[in-house]
């Protein structure tokens, strides 16, 4: 699926880092797959730390992702569990 800019909420902001949550019933590994938060680019910045929410089955599924990247179209992010 796509990401669903509804459910991208900043929950927490320090300095030049804030804290995202992502609710989705994407799997984890869609959700952190390349080009899945492109569309937002303008919200996230580099450092920045999305909580994400997804399923696998109906079965509740957590993630930790940093902004690894946030330029032009693009944004990268790597897993951190």
């Amino acid at each position: 699926m796509a990401l669903d800019t509804t459910n991208l909420k900043k929950v927490a902001g320090a300095g030049d880092q804030n804290l995202f949550i992502y609710k989705s019933t994407d799997a984890p590994a869609t959700i952190a797959g390349s080009g899945y938060f492109n569309s937002v680019t303008t919200d996230l910045k580099q450092f920045d730390i999305i909580l994400t929410v997804g399923t696998t089955g109906g079965t509740a599924t957590g993630d930790l992702l940093f902004v690894t990247s946030a330029t032009g179209a693009t944004v990268t992010t790597t897993n951190g569990t």
